[in-house]
């Protein structure tokens, strides 16, 4: 696949790839980490760093001794890129994924939860649609303010994008 020739929907498809799916679209190039680790991190390739050829996307993964562990944290940032980097408009009504049912104006994801990244790309698209503001888009979800707030927190990257949308539109930072 070119870089480039898919639209933002068949990029966003890409969050339900398994693993090894996920690996065909990608160039894993091993290399040596440098820093603390000792002799072993120093003279094996265990640090990886993944070029996703459908985008472009380039990660890396430096922080174990193992390639495999390395591999898996890479497939992981390269998951959350796609969640920040990728818009879809927003249909006329939400659609969870499935799975997902916020309860009493509650939207509660266990962070070991397949589909938390398909919520935030969701969540980050609103919040793109809404020109920031979070009242609008926790309306939209028919869930509190709070519960987003609580959502966004937990995932860094997640955090700074919606606080990156606030500052196009001149609002200020969300904070915790």
């Amino acid at each position: 696949m070119q870089q480039g020739s898919l639209s933002n929907a068949e990029i966003r498809e890409r969050l339900g790839f398994s693993d090894d799916q996920l690996m065909r679209e990608c160039e894993l190039q091993p290399y040596q980490a440098s820093g603390p680790g000792g002799q072993k991190r120093n003279r094996t390739y265990s640090a990886v760093r993944l070029q996703h050829h459908p985008t472009g996307i380039s990660v890396t993964a430096a922080e174990s001794r193992s390639q495999l562990d390395n591999r898996h944290k890479a497939l992981k940032r390269l998951r959350e890129t796609i969640v920040v980097q990728f818009r879809l408009p927003l249909p006329e009504c939400p659609e969870w994924p499935e799975g997902i049912h916020p309860c009493h104006e509650r939207l509660q994801i266990n962070p070991a939860n397949p589909q938390v990244l398909p919520v935030l790309a969701l969540v980050l698209d609103a919040f793109a649609q809404y020109s920031g503001q979070l009242r609008e888009v926790a309306d939209f979800f028919q869930v509190t303010s709070s519960s987003l707030i609580r959502l966004l927190s937990g995932h860094p990257r997640s955090w700074t994008e919606v606080n990156r949308i606030r500052h196009q539109n001149s609002l200020p930072s969300l904070h915790v």
